[in-house]
């Protein structure tokens, strides 16, 4: 593995672990929406994927995903790395099915 490879996971590493001590994942989940779709598509902006990538493996219309994501970036949920057509999509931390049950039940 390269240095800037291990260096990269390390970074994201600490971002999930900053993520988590600043925002519960029941937060992040309202946040996000209870829609499929929507938790699909946050949970694929790990740092690999374009917004147009994530909207289409998500299933999403690019321009509602734009809108959207536009929101969780606002809301720092989501962050863009990168510059111009190498911008990526991060989100503060992967959101699991146990945060969805636990919000949907506060509700």
């Amino acid at each position: 593995m390269k240095s800037t490879e291990q260096t990269d996971q390390l970074l994201r590493c600490l971002m999930h672990i900053i993520g988590r001590a600043s925002m519960p994942p029941e937060n992040v989940y309202e946040l996000i929406g209870s829609g499929k779709k929507q938790i699909a598509a946050f949970n694929l902006c790990d740092g690999t994927l374009s917004q147009s990538d994530v909207a289409k493996k998500a299933g999403i219309d690019r321009g509602n995903f734009s809108r959207t994501s536009a929101r969780w970036v606002e809301n720092g949920i989501l962050f863009w790395v990168g510059v111009g057509n190498d911008a990526k999509l991060l989100h503060i931390y992967p959101i699991s099915q146990t945060a969805t049950k636990k919000a949907k039940k506060k509700k």
